[in-house]
């Protein structure tokens, strides 16, 4: 279960208990910090704590100012300026020269725009969704703090956000969001005063499909569960103790390798490993990945071995593109001396999560760019309606 799974059920969990609720969100971040825009804490009026927006130096603080400041529920931002030199003074002790910005709201289960409710169905559904949140404005703007754009997968729209002007450039930016999958702040210039908003892209968890059962598939499975994917195990064996051996996985699917096309849903956002050990299933299953939009495909085995494989299917009359090919991981996994399944599974796990980042897996210390994505505030001119 990843962060934001978590934070949801225990949303779920405090309306049952009648708790009061608060939600914290970093929207936005200069100069280097430990979480980017997007990072949640869930909070009750009873302590409790789910998800962090630091290394653990602003919960407590940002948990002060819910019991303090919004008596009336009204939402507020929170500025962490973590370079000046009274951050030592504070005692936060950040480690990080940035500065953060939290919002803070109450969460009501019956509000609308209801973003709790919208990232719940982006989950359940499995779609995508594009939250876009003001955070901070001057002059002479229609909207509160904490007003919210919703769109939807269908392009519907929900938002109690009044101002023509920036609903119009809203529109635009979310749909851009959508397209490219990458959350931005944004800065907007109205005709009678400003907006900063944060569009954030949610996205439902990662589909993994494993093909094979065995033991070292055990590991695999546990690891993609940990951060929240959506595992299904494919047992081309159809051995019903397979069901048993992964009970942590959302599917099992006991197949044959004649029919296993028919019965396994690949699209643009599933990855695949390939470690059933039988070569003539693997040869099938190539056979259906690589013509699919998957955008990662991994296989278990030596390299000669995934040649070997791709040979046989070439004289079966089978021809992939250079494009379909590079999404081909054999030997899968990225390079970390890997002898044990746990160690194969960490290798495995590692290298789709940098193929899905754009990554290349290389240590830290040798990269020259900042290690998280830049949210750059950029100011867009509108003009009156």
């Amino acid at each position: 279960m990843n962060e934001l799974q978590a934070i949801l059920e225990g949303f779920q969990s405090s309306q049952k208990n009648g708790e009061i609720t608060f939600l914290a969100t970093v929207v936005k971040t200069q100069g280097s910090t430990y979480r980017r825009p997007g990072a949640k804490m869930l909070m009750t009026d009873t302590g409790r704590m789910i998800g962090t927006i630091s290394a653990g130096c602003l919960e407590n603080d940002v948990f002060e100012h819910t019991q303090q400041r919004m008596s009336d529920g009204e939402p507020i931002v929170i500025t962490y300026d973590n370079t000046a030199s009274e951050d030592i003074l504070w005692g936060f002790g950040l480690g990080c020269n940035g500065t953060v910005q939290v919002l803070i709201e109450r969460l009501e289960k019956e509000s609308s725009p209801n973003a709790i409710a919208f990232m719940q169905e982006c989950f359940h559904k499995k779609h995508l969704g594009i939250i876009a949140t003001v955070f901070a404005f001057e002059g002479e703007v229609d909207v509160k703090l904490g007003s919210r754009l919703l769109l939807y997968p269908d392009g519907k729209m929900i938002a109690d956000i009044k101002d023509p002007n920036l609903i119009q450039s809203l529109q635009l930016d979310t749909q851009t969001a959508f397209t490219n999958q990458k959350s931005s702040v944004k800065n907007y210039q109205l005709p009678l005063g400003s907006a900063e908003v944060f569009i954030e892209v949610i996205q439902p968890p990662t589909p993994l499909v494993i093909f094979g059962a065995g033991y070292d598939a055990i590991p695999v499975a546990q690891f993609a569960q940990a951060l929240g994917w959506d595992v299904t195990v494919v047992d081309c064996r159809a051995n019903e103790a397979t069901k048993a051996r992964f009970p942590i996985a959302c599917d099992v699917i006991l197949t044959r390798r004649e029919i296993v096309q028919k019965q396994v849903f690949i699209d643009a956002h599933t990855v695949a490993v390939v470690m059933t050990h039988n070569y003539l299933d693997d040869l099938e299953i190539l056979k259906m990945l690589l013509p699919s939009p998957a955008p990662y495909i991994g296989v278990l085995g030596l390299k000669a071995r995934t040649e070997k494989l791709l040979e046989d299917l070439s004289l079966q009359g089978i021809r992939y593109t250079t494009e379909q090919l590079k999404r081909l991981h054999g030997p899968v996994g990225i390079d970390i001396g890997a002898d044990t399944p746990e160690e194969i599974a960490i290798a495995i796990i590692a290298e789709i999560q940098a193929v899905l980042t754009n990554r290349n897996g290389n240590f830290l210390r040798n990269r020259n760019q900042p290690i998280h994505q830049c949210y750059e505030s950029n100011s867009n001119l509108l003009l009156t309606t």
